[in-house]
């Protein structure tokens, strides 16, 4: 996606699984208590009904990505999208985003079409590739929004996110001179600068080393219990996704569909200490079992098919 896409993007079948401690998981006594579910919210922040979507690939046919995916991300709520490399996470996420269009079934966001809410500049989207530009500093890439749907630029906002983000003695910065993970700190601000109703999160760690990446997970999870955004998030790891998430939806290798729902029972905030948790690796267990199934399963029947464009 180009930086002129990512800049204005910025600007039910398996979901019926039960808001309680997932199967497997008891609650156990002294550790966090099961939150209870967001999802008694009035109505839906993202929801997917039989969803499908079908690709033209030339001479090779037509190449299905999702096939009769079915879930919701009530408001308020962090959902994880965790799945096999090009299974169509990605796919989806660009569903919500308006920039592409399910074959059949219908995704509503806010309870509308998505292409209504991205046009009232109510959805922020931050990508793996960061995409700031090079010749603007943090406190011109965060403001970018505000230039491209022509709107004055609100400095206060922007101070605030950046202190938000911890980046206050680096605002004048440009991008070379800063980490990869500040950088990531530059896109999730920048991403929140219009005042969304819903947060996107497209693999935004995925090329962060380990220690990077978990400083940042503990981040985003502190800005996001501030703002307490309708958030979906695209991942391929396990331990990020039951960190993070209230739920984590389970995608199945391509065509994708959903093969499990598993609801994350952790108090916020949650720390590191939760790392060595034995529900918390009760949790991993079950999902990195529904992976490893499903791609098994894929592998003998031979449905994933040949790659495509979208590797998440």
């Amino acid at each position: 996606m180009d930086d002129t896409t990512a800049t204005t993007a910025s600007t039910a079948s398996a979901d019926t699984a039960s808001p309680s401690t997932p199967t497997g998981v008891p609650a156990v006594a002294g550790k966090p208590a099961a939150v209870p579910s967001p999802r008694a919210a009035a109505s839906p922040g993202i929801s997917f009904t039989a969803v499908s979507k079908t690709f033209s690939t030339g001479r090779r046919g037509a190449l299905r990505a999702l096939d009769e995916v079915g879930f919701e991300v009530a408001s308020g709520e962090f959902v994880s999208l965790l799945g096999p490399s090009g299974c169509g996470k990605s796919t989806a996420l660009r569903m919500v985003a308006g920039l592409e269009a399910p074959s059949g079934g219908e995704v509503r966001v806010l309870g509308r079409p998505p292409a209504e809410v991205v046009s009232e500049h109510r959805l922020g989207i931050a990508f793996q590739d960061h995409a700031l530009l090079p010749w603007l500093d943090v406190r011109g890439n965060i403001a970018l929004p505000f230039r491209a749907v022509g709107r004055r630029v609100d400095r206060q906002l922007v101070d605030e996110l950046i202190e938000l983000v911890g980046l206050t003695a680096s605002a004048g910065l440009r991008p070379r001179e800063l980490s990869g993970g500040m950088r990531q700190r530059v896109s999730i601000a920048r991403s929140l600068v219009l005042r969304p109703d819903v947060l996107l999160l497209d693999e935004p760690f995925g090329a962060l080393d380990a220690v990077t990446r978990r400083r940042l997970n503990l981040e985003l999870q502190r800005i996001w219990a501030q703002r307490r955004i309708t958030t979906l998030m695209v991942t391929h790891a396990v331990d990020e996704a039951v960190l993070l998430s209230d739920r984590v939806v389970v995608m199945s290798a391509r065509p994708a569909r959903v093969v499990d729902v598993v609801t994350v029972p952790f108090d916020r905030p949650r720390g590191l200490e939760l790392l060595t948790d034995p529900t918390f690796h009760e949790l991993e267990d079950r999902l990195t079992r529904a992976l490893l199934t499903t791609e098994a399963d894929d592998a003998r029947t031979g449905a994933a098919g040949p790659d495509t464009e979208d590797s998440s």
